[in-house]
């Protein structure tokens, strides 16, 4: 399928791995140029390498979103490589701070919500002139279902993504007459190597293989997934990729829940 995005031009933050790296994948594969970003670099030369695209066509920046001066620092690199971007794709974050309420310190809250709600926040504003500028943008958010079906344990972390929601929602009001198409994507329990390391801590409480780990979230803790599995990383980034895309050009201020059903409500 021609997603209308040939010659755009793509940034993937969160790109060393997972759902942002199959996010690139897809748009180098529709003829973007892509630029992917993460905080390690050897990581992200692994990740640039196994995409395996022409030199002109992929870019990576190692950057932390949590520093305005790194952000600052990758838009420059960005923009000596490639010129403005067409499509931003906010993919980078964390799980952050887990445990019940009042096991949590400041310091948990504040590290979690500096990287996944304020991290997107200087990133956007630093890139929201390249994509005001052409007339034809897009910006995508990697939300979480747990932005509106909250869990006990990792409180601060759905806090930041209904957070991210609601920038999502804000931003597709301030721009869409300009030509900038804003929404978000809420995956539940995908196959990425942030929930590898959380079913391999979960396997070393409970005295088990990954595997029984994985069987016994999806039953106890995900109970309305209802395919019975994790999701892989590119059936989240085959939605995001086409929100990119000019197929999506009446998609805005939406939220697409990519979950197996895992958000009870309608």
């Amino acid at each position: 399928m021609d997603l209308g995005i040939t010659g755009r031009t793509a940034l993937v933050t969160g790109g060393d791995s997972g759902i942002g790296w199959h996010t690139a994948r897809i748009l180098l594969e529709e003829g973007a140029t892509v630029v992917i970003s993460d905080q390690d670099e050897k990581a992200l030369e692994k990740a640039a390498a196994k995409l395996d695209a022409p030199a002109d066509k992929l870019h990576a920046f190692a950057a932390d979103i949590t520093s305005v001066d790194s952000v600052a620092a990758l838009h420059a690199s960005v923009a000596e490589a490639v010129g403005d971007i067409d499509i931003l794709v906010q993919s980078a974050g964390v799980t952050g701070a887990q445990g019940l309420f009042h096991e949590i310190t400041d310091e948990g809250w504040v590290k979690t919500i500096e990287t996944d709600l304020i991290g997107p926040v200087r990133l956007v504003r630093e890139f929201l002139p390249d994509l005001r500028r052409g007339g034809w943008g897009r910006l995508v958010f990697l939300a979480s279902e747990d932005a509106v079906q909250p869990y006990d344990d990792e409180l601060p972390y759905c806090a930041a993504k209904a957070g991210i929601l609601a920038l999502s929602k804000g931003l597709s009001r301030s721009y869409a007459k300009e030509g900038l198409l804003v929404n978000a994507v809420s995956p539940a329990f995908i196959h990425t190597p942030m929930t590898d390391a959380m079913m391999e801590k979960r396997a070393g409480e409970l005295g088990t293989t990954p595997k029984k780990a994985i069987e016994s979230f999806l039953e106890e803790e995900r109970p309305y997934m209802e395919l019975g599995r994790r999701g892989e990383s590119d059936e989240v980034a085959a939605v995001i990729a086409f929100l990119c895309s000019d197929l999506a050009s009446f998609v805005n201020g939406s939220n697409y829940r990519v979950d197996s059903g895992s958000v009870a409500t309608i």
